[in-house]
C-alpha cells in the first residue's frame, strides 16, 4: 500500500497522545494458527514497537518538563540519531502491519500510531527549534559562500611566513571559518535526517509547512536589507529622474547579491534538506523565493514601461546588460517547472527592456533629424548637435555587446545598400555582413551627416560652408576612432570619411585662400616690368589682409587637421610668394621697396596665428617664439 494511503487508514484510528494505552497480545487460543514466519514477523514488529516506545515517551514534551524544555540533538546528538532509527523502525514495522492484514494487529497498529504521532511532534519541535536557533549558519550569505570555500579549498594554497610555518593569524582566521563550516554542515545534516524521516513516515506536509514559514521570513528579511520594495507603475512614473536613478543603482548592486548569496544559498540549502524527495524540494523553494524574485525581477519591467527619456538609456541598458550575464545562473537557481513564473518575469523585463533601448535609440533619430537650431555656428565649428550626438553614440558604443543582442532582429528594408553606403560592401560572397547594430549605428551617423549638410547651407560664405562640413566630420570620424565605434564601423568606415573630410578642406582652401593665390602670377620667377611688380604686390597685399582678417575668425578644433589645413596653405603660399619675392628683389636690387609690405617669413608667421578658438589663444602666446613676436601677432599691413 503506499504511503499515504497507509496513513490515510492510520488515521482513522485515534489515540490520544499523553495517554496512550499499553495493547495487549491475544492469547493463542483467540488467535489465529500462526506460521513461523508470522511468528518471527511478530517478533519483529513487537521489537520495533517496544524499542521505539522507550525513546518516543522519554522524549514526549507532553509527559516530561525535562523533554519540554530541551532539545534532543542539542543536548545528546547520538540520541537523537537513535530516536530517528527507532522512529524509522516503527514506520517499517506498522507497514509490516498493514501489509499483513492479521485480525490481531489492530490494536497493536493502534498504539504505534499514537507513538508516531508522538515522535512526530517531537520531531517538528526539534526542526523548528534547529531552524530557529541556528539562523546565522543557514542564512543564504553564509551557505553560499560555504559552498563556494568547499568548492576551492582543493585548489587553494596555504600563506605561509619565510620560516614556512603558517601565518598565525591566517591559521585562526581559518580555524574559525572551519568551525562555522562545521557547525553549518551539522545543522543541515541534522534538518536532513529529521526531513527524511518525516517525509517517508507520511509527515512531509507538516514539515514542509514549517520550514517554509521559517525560510521565507529569511528571504523576505534578505530582501528588505538589499532596499528592494514594492512600486507600482504609477509611482514610478511620478518619480523624479535622480530619485528613479538612485534606485536603479541599488537594484545593480542588489541584483548581484541576490543571486550569488540570498537566492543560491537557499537554494543549496533546501536542495540538503529535502534531498530525498526532488518534488518537494523544489516546489519548497519556488514557494519560498518566490514573491521576493518578483519583486527583483518585476522591477526593470517597471522601469521599461515608464515614461521613455534620453538619459535612461544607459542605466537601461545597464539593467539589460545584468540581468543577461546573469541569465545562467538565473535559469539554474529557478529551473524547475514550479519556479517557471520567475524565468518567465526575467525574460518579460529583458524584453521589456530591449524594447526601450529600440525605442529611445528611435527618438535619438527623431531628435537629430528635427534639430531647430537655424543660426550658424560661428567659424565654421562643431555644432552643438554633433558634439552632443556623438557623445551619445559613443557612449552606447560601450555597450555593443548588449546592443547586438537588443538589435539582433532589426533588420533595416534594403541592408545590402545600407552596407554598400556605410562601408563600402559590394555583393560578392567574400564581403563580410555588417551586423544589426552596426548599421544601426552607421544609420545614425548618417542621419547626422545629413542633418549637418542642412546647416551647412545656412552659410553666406560658401567657403565656411565646407570649413563646417570638414571640423564636424572630423570630430565625428575622431570620436568613432577612439571609441568602440571603431570596432562596430570598422578601419574601412573611417578612411573612407577621412578622406570626406579631406576633400572638404581642399574645397575650404580653394574658396577662402584662392583670391590671395590668384594674386601672385603663374611663372614666380619670370621677370616683369617696374609697373606690373608693384601692381602684383599690391593686388597679394590686399587679398592677403582682406582674406587673413576673415579668416582669422575661422575655427578648426580639431588640432590635427588645423595643422594640416595651415601646413597645406602654408606649402603653396609661402613657397609660390616666396620664389616672387626673392626673384623680384633680385631684379630690382636689395632696395627697400614700399609696396612689399610682407617677407616670406611673415606669411608663414601670419598663418600659424590662424584657426584657434578664443580659449585656445592663452597656449599659442606661450608657445610662440619670442624671435618673431614682433610680427607674429599684428594685423597684415600694420606698421
Amino acid at each position: 500500500m503506499p504511503r499515504k494511503g497507509m496513513r490515510s487508514l492510520l488515521f482513522q484510528f485515534s489515540s490520544p497522545s499523553n495517554s496512550i494505552s499499553r495493547y495487549s497480545i491475544s492469547s493463542p487460543s483467540r488467535s489465529p494458527a500462526l506460521t513461523p514466519r508470522r511468528s518471527f514477523n511478530d517478533a519483529m514488529i513487537e521489537q520495533s514497537i517496544e524499542s521505539a516506545a522507550a525513546f518516543v515517551m522519554k522524549w514526549n514534551p507532553d509527559s516530561s518538563t525535562y523533554a519540554k524544555v530541551t532539545s534532543m540533538f542539542y543536548e545528546d546528538r547520538n540520541e537523537a540519531m537513535q530516536f530517528i532509527k527507532r522512529v524509522n523502525d516503527l514506520q517499517k514495522a506498522m507497514h509490516l502491519m498493514v501489509s499483513e492484514d492479521s485480525g490481531f494487529a489492530s490494536d497493536r497498529l493502534v498504539y504505534a500510531q499514537g507513538l508516531m504521532e508522538i515522535a512526530m511532534k517531537r520531531l517538528q519541535k526539534e526542526f523548528y527549534q534547529i531552524l530557529s536557533m541556528n539562523r546565522a549558519h543557514l542564512d543564504p550569505e553564509s551557505v553560499s559562500a560555504r559552498s563556494s570555500r568547499c568548492s576551492t579549498r582543493s585548489s587553494t594554497s596555504a600563506d605561509f611566513d619565510d620560516d614556512g610555518t603558517l601565518d598565525d593569524e591566517v591559521q585562526v582566521v581559518g580555524d574559525s571559518i572551519a568551525e562555522v563550516e562545521q557547525v553549518s554542515s551539522i545543522v543541515m545534516e541534522d534538518l536532513r535526517t529529521i526531513a527524511e524521516c518525516m517525509i517517508s513516515s507520511g509527515y512531509a506536509k507538516e514539515c514542509v509547512n514549517m520550514y517554509k514559514v521559517i525560510r521565507k521570513s529569511i528571504i523576505d528579511e534578505g530582501v528588505y536589507r538589499l532596499g528592494l520594495e514594492k512600486l507600482s507603475p504609477s509611482r514610478i512614473n511620478k518619480m523624479d529622474w535622480e530619485v528613479l536613478d538612485l534606485k536603479i543603482k541599488n537594484w545593480l548592486d542588489a541584483i548581484k547579491l541576490a543571486i550569488r548569496t540570498l537566492f543560491v544559498g537557499e537554494r543549496i540549502l533546501c536542495d540538503n534538506v529535502f534531498s530525498s524527495s526532488e518534488s518537494i524540494r523544489e516546489s519548497c523553494f519556488a514557494d519560498i523565493s518566490r514573491e521576493g524574485a518578483l519583486l527583483l525581477f518585476g522591477f526593470p519591467e517597471l522601469v521599461a514601461k515608464s515614461k521613455k527619456s534620453p538619459e535612461k538609456m544607459f542605466r537601461v541598458l545597464d539593467m539589460y546588460s545584468s540581468i543577461a550575464e546573469n541569465w545562467p545562473e538565473i535559469e539554474s537557481i529557478f529551473s524547475s517547472e514550479s519556479s517557471s513564473v520567475v524565468r518567465s518575469q526575467v525574460l518579460t523585463s529583458l524584453a521589456k527592456l530591449g524594447e526601450l533601448v529600440r525605442a529611445i535609440v528611435m527618438d535619438l533619430e527623431f531628435s537629430i533629424q528635427k534639430n531647430s537650431s537655424k543660426s550658424p555656428v560661428a567659424g565654421g565649428g562643431v555644432h552643438s548637435l554633433t558634439l552632443l550626438s556623438m557623445n551619445y553614440l559613443t557612449f552606447l558604443a560601450d555597450y555593443g555587446n548588449v546592443l547586438t543582442d537588443i538589435f539582433a532582429d532589426w533588420i533595416p528594408q534594403d541592408k545590402s545598400s545600407l552596407e554598400q553606403i556605410f562601408f563600402g560592401s559590394s555583393d560578392s560572397d567574400d564581403s563580410p555582413t555588417a551586423s544589426a547594430i552596426s548599421l544601426r549605428m552607421g544609420w545614425l551617423i548618417l542621419v547626422l551627416l545629413c542633418k549637418l549638410d542642412s546647416k551647412a547651407k545656412r552659410y553666406k560664405d560658401v567657403s565656411l560652408s565646407y570649413l563646417f562640413l570638414a571640423n564636424n566630420l572630423q570630430h565625428i570620424v575622431s570620436k568613432v576612432r577612439s571609441s568602440n565605434l571603431h570596432y562596430l564601423l570598422g578601419d574601412e568606415w573611417i578612411a573612407k570619411h577621412e578622406a570626406k573630410v579631406r576633400q572638404f578642406a581642399a574645397k575650404y582652401e580653394a574658396l577662402a585662400w584662392g583670391r590671395v593665390f590668384d594674386s601672385l602670377p603663374e611663372n614666380p620667377t619670370e621677370k616683369f616690368s617696374q609697373e606690373e611688380v608693384k601692381e602684383i604686390f599690391r593686388n597679394f597685399n590686399m587679398a592677403f589682409q582682406e582674406t587673413h582678417r576673415k579668416q582669422k575668425s575661422c575655427f578648426i578644433p580639431d588640432p590635427k587637421l588645423r595643422d594640416e589645413v595651415k601646413l597645406s596653405i602654408g606649402r603653396k603660399l609661402v613657397s609660390f610668394y616666396g620664389e616672387f619675392y626673392r626673384a623680384q628683389k633680385a631684379y630690382a636690387g636689395a632696395i627697400e621697396k614700399p609696396y612689399i609690405r610682407f617677407s616670406p617669413e611673415d606669411i608663414g608667421n601670419y598663418l600659424s596665428d590662424l584657426y584657434f578658438e578664443p580659449s585656445d589663444w592663452a597656449s599659442v602666446s606661450t608657445s610662440s617664439p619670442s624671435s618673431t613676436s614682433s610680427s607674429h601677432r599684428r594685423e597684415p599691413g600694420a606698421r
